[in-house]
């Protein structure tokens, strides 16, 4: 499986060039909601790439905040919680910033998160609209098979698992699952319970995400 990602990677090693390991930032924000929620998440996801493509990576738990100036050395974003999200005007513009020059945005809903996302992203994209990413996008192909969208991770309202996104210039520069909750699954198993194959589908679903972002 190594060698089958190796060709998506070289386009990946000019992000990679200074630290010569790949990190995941999670966002901070305000507003209450808490964006610092399961970090096993994070760490094991990092390790699951490790383990299964030929990016290296820094499997560690690490945040920054949209204020920051710093913003560009971070070449994939996540976001989640359950709650309020607020984006200073300041903050919306940093992060618009980010995406239209080359940087990526996860975010996943782990549960009422839905209401203040769009309200809030409306700041930082108010000409574009989110819209589901279809199937046949490079996103749900790029390593593991995903024919019928983001896992179901999580029941939430048990509403069928969807895909959102933001494209600028061709580029989807922000991808955002709604009633999937695959960061749930990348948490330690005693966290949530979750059965080792939906856990499996999560992490191979998160894989694809950073891939993705890491090579378009």
């Amino acid at each position: 499986m190594k060698s089958i990602i190796f060709t998506f990677l070289l386009a990946a090693q000019i992000v990679l060039a200074q630290s010569g390991e790949f990190r995941l930032a999670r966002v901070k924000y305000q507003g209450g909601g808490d964006w610092y929620n399961d970090q096993s998440a994070d760490i094991n996801l990092m390790r699951y790439i490790s383990e299964n493509t030929n990016l290296k990576v820094k499997a560690e738990y690490t945040f920054v905040d949209l204020s920051s100036d710093d913003l560009s050395a971070w070449p994939v974003l996540f976001l989640t919680g359950h709650g309020n999200i607020v984006f200073s005007e300041n903050e919306a513009k940093k992060l618009r910033d980010y995406l239209t020059n080359g940087g990526f945005l996860y975010v996943d809903d782990d549960y009422g998160l839905d209401q203040a996302f769009r309200r809030e992203i409306k700041k930082v994209f108010p000409e574009r609209e989110l819209t589901e990413v279809p199937y046949s996008h490079k996103i749900y192909n790029i390593l593991f098979r995903f024919p019928d969208g983001p896992p179901k991770t999580h029941k939430h309202d048990e509403k069928p698992a969807q895909g959102f996104g933001i494209f600028y210039d061709e580029r989807l520069v922000l991808y955002y699952t709604y009633e999937s909750n695959p960061s749930d699954g990348w948490a330690d198993p005693e966290v949530h319970n979750d059965p080792e194959e939906k856990r499996i589908e999560a992490l191979k679903f998160g894989t694809n995400i950073v891939l993705y972002a890491l090579t378009n």
